[in-house]
């Protein structure tokens, strides 16, 4: 059974940083893409960064281009976001998102093809 689940979300001030962590279970292929998503209250939910687990090739929203870093273990089959620079407006609940690496991970990102969800995990950037 796919299970995919986040941490590392808390509390930060402006300018601040937080690495969040998405640890999957369960795939029986190596090639699977994961990807970070985030919605804030009021907006629609936003495909910010995803990673292809098997060649690593990665995509960034404008919006955090430049300030969040996607990484993965694949030994860990867990990818990192390394949030720095955070404003109040990256303020959400961050999911992320698996499935099969069947299509680029910037379509996967931008028209959300990810099937299988965490639970989410807050952020809130606030002094």
């Amino acid at each position: 059974q796919l299970k995919l689940v986040e941490s590392g979300g808390d509390l930060v001030q402006p300018g601040g940083s937080l690495r969040l962590s998405c640890a999957a279970s369960g795939f029986t292929s190596d090639h699977y893409a994961i990807g970070w998503f985030r919605q804030a209250p009021g907006k629609e939910r936003e495909g910010i960064s995803c990673i292809s687990m098997s060649d690593g090739s990665t995509y960034y929203a404008d919006s955090v281009k430049g300030r969040f870093t996607i990484s993965r273990d694949s030994v860990k089959n867990t990818v990192y976001l390394e949030m720095n620079s955070l404003k109040p407006e990256d303020t959400a609940v961050y999911y992320c998102a698996a499935d099969l690496d069947l299509a680029t991970v910037e379509d996967q990102c931008v028209l959300s093809l990810l099937d299988y969800w965490g639970q989410g995990t807050q952020v809130t950037v606030s002094s």
